[in-house]
This record gives structure tokens, C-alpha cells and sequence, in this order.
């Protein structure tokens, strides 16, 4: 076992996995300066003038002010959901994308339509995270049960199990007739977020509050489940703890937003180059990047064909595509020197 473990759990020393990075340091202050900046930019870019017409200060607060909050709040969230997930399977390219937990988010909000006929944002909601949840386990259950060679597989399995998922969604919603409902859950677009509508997605501050409570034990986690349980913690019960938090927050951004495919995946990587693999120490930095990563991908999706608008899971989604091959090709280099 390694040193620096047995020294955590050891009495009269240092609070478990003690970090000597800190988090308040010029380059984090900058982070959150430029992030400031790019919400800035956020409030003051659109088509509608809010400047010269009469209720520009109505539309600025009604449409404006929530974009901007959302894009901050689900660009930490699902920054947050996969640096969670690639902890605790001790894999750099797992995220919600590549797990299959925003299909089986999608499947939940179809079944709540079949089930409820016009249901409320609450119900849609619940239902998503249940599913997220359940998907989740399964996912995470399948990687308890088989023994894979390579890491490179995860990803892979988790690919093909939310097209499972999504090919049984659009199955379904083409025998009761509810294929544009699932479209429109896909595209991740803040175009529709206005005051009333986004409310929910501050249930993720709480999220936040939680998993860096924990995040001792979630990094315990990631080493694994005799190292943490020799440790005194109780791994299965993490685990679930763990992925309800995900599914929690997978589901409030599905429901309220869309898929916004390889967020998770980004951030966490990029953060981990530079900063190690330390939970606490890294959970401000993944905030803070996953809020700039989307709001910057927002701006271009609202600019770049003027006065229309792309989905920003578009953008979003052609960026993360191109890093994620690029951590696989990085992954492969080793191999190749043997």
C-alpha cells in the first residue's frame, strides 16, 4: 500500500489524500476572471437589441440573465458528473456520453410522456434521474462482473449500450408517434432557457456541495474497492452515493437542456494533466473550465451564422470528438514503444 495512504489514516497526521496544491492561486483567479468575462459576453450577445427597444431590460432579466446562470451551472455539472465517474471505474474516458447514463436519461423522460399525459418539469425530471440512475448501475455492475484487458474497451461497451438505449427510445417513439420529443430532448440548446424554465438546474450547487464533502472518500474509492475498504469505507454504499449524485445531475440537465455529449470527458482530462488526480483540490478547477468550455461553445453557436443559431451540443459535440481521439491516440503511444 502506498505511503502517502497508510500516512491519511494514520491519527495526529494529515486529513487523507492532503494535497499540497492549492486552490486559490493566481492561475485559478485567472480562470474565474475570464469565465467572468465570458459571462459577460454571454449577457450582451443576441440578435434582440436590448438596448433600443422599450422592454430590453425585461428581455435582458427573462431571457439574458437565466441563459447565462445555466450555461454556468450545467457547464459544472457535467464536468463535475464526469470527473466523478472516471474516479470511482478508474478510467479517463468515461463520462455520461460514453456510459449511456444521457440515453438512458432520454428513455426515462419518453417512458414519463407515455405514462403521464402532459407531465410537469418535476415529473420529467424525476423520471430522468431514475433511469440515469438505473443505467448507471447497470454500466457500472457490468464492469464489477467482466474482466476487460484494456481500458479502451469501457468507453466502447458504454457506446454501444446507450445505442441500445437510444435505438429503443426512437423505436418507441416512432409506435406512439413521439419522434420530434426525442429529437428536440438531443439537441442541447440553451435557446429556450428563460425565467421559469431553469430553475431546477440550481439543485446542482447542492450536488457540488456534496461530492466535495465526500471527495476524500470518492478518491478512496477510485483506488479501488480492497484498498478502500481496508481503509474503513464502506464501497458499495459510496458507489451508490456516488452515482446518485451523477444521475442527479445528468437528469436535471437532460430534462431542462439536452445531451451535451463529451463535456465530462474534456475537462476532467484537461484539468488532470497539470493537476494530478487529487478530488478536492481538482473539483473547483473542473467547475470553473466546464463553465468557460460551454460557455464558449455557446458564444460560437449563437455567432457563427447570424442571426440564426446552432445547437451548441454541436459545436460541443465536434470539439469534444477531436480531444477524445486524441487522448486515445495518446493512450495507444505507449504500446507502440514496447
Amino acid at each position: 500500500m502506498p505511503k502517502n495512504v497508510i500516512a491519511g489514516v494514520e491519527r495526529n497526521s494529515q486529513p487523507l489524500f492532503y494535497s499540497q496544491n492549492k486552490i486559490w492561486t493566481k492561475s485559478f483567479i485567472l480562470a474565474i476572471i475570464v469565465v467572468f468575462i465570458l459571462g459577460v459576453l454571454s449577457l450582451f450577445t443576441g440578435v434582440y437589441d436590448i438596448s433600443g427597444q422599450e422592454n430590453g431590460m425585461d428581455m435582458f432579466f427573462i431571457t439574458r440573465v437565466p441563459r447565462t446562470a445555466a450555461l454556468m451551472l450545467t457547464g459544472a455539472a457535467m464536468a463535475m458528473a464526469g470527473l466523478v465517474m472516471q474516479l470511482i471505474t478508474q478510467n479517463r474516458l468515461v463520462e455520461p456520453t460514453t456510459t449511456g447514463t444521457i440515453e438512458w436519461a432520454g428513455l426515462g423522460l419518453l417512458t414519463v410522456y407515455l405514462l403521464i399525459p402532459a407531465p410537469s418539469l418535476m415529473l420529467r425530471m424525476t423520471g430522468a434521474i431514475t433511469f440515469s440512475f438505473v443505467g448507471t448501475m447497470i454500466f457500472f455492475l457490468f464492469l464489477r462482473t467482466v474482466k476487460l484487458r484494456s481500458s479502451l474497451i469501457v468507453p466502447i461497451i458504454g457506446l454501444m449500450l446507450g445505442a441500445v438505449i437510444s435505438a429503443v427510445s426512437t423505436f418507441v417513439g416512432l409506435l406512439f408517434r413521439m419522434t420530434q420529443n426525442i429529437e428536440s430532448w438531443f439537441v442541447g440548446s440553451f435557446a429556450s432557457v428563460q425565467v421559469g424554465r431553469y430553475e431546477y438546474l440550481w439543485i446542482i450547487v447542492i450536488v457540488t456541495i456534496l461530492i466535495f464533502i465526500f471527495a476524500n472518500r470518492l478518491t478512496l474509492a477510485g483506488l479501488g474497492e480492497d484498498v478502500a475498504t481496508s481503509l474503513g469505507v464502506n464501497y458499495n454504499k459510496l458507489i451508490l452515493f456516488a452515482t446518485g449524485l451523477i444521475s442527479l445531475a445528468v437528469g436535471i440537465v437532460a430534462t431542462v437542456i439536452g445531451n451535451l455529449p463529451f463535456l465530462g470527458l474534456i475537462v476532467p482530462n484537461i484539468v488532470s494533466m497539470f493537476r494530478g488526480d487529487d478530488l478536492r483540490s481538482n473539483l473547483p478547477w473542473v467547475c470553473v473550465i466546464g463553465m468557460g468550455t460551454i460557455t464558449i461553445c455557446d458564444l460560437i453557436s449563437r455567432t457563427i451564422i447570424m442571426p440564426f443559431e446552432l445547437p451548441v451540443s454541436l459545436i460541443l459535440g465536434t470539439f469534444g470528438s477531436v480531444v477524445f481521439i486524441i487522448i486515445l491516440l495518446r493512450r495507444r503511444k505507449p504500446r507502440r514503444s514496447r
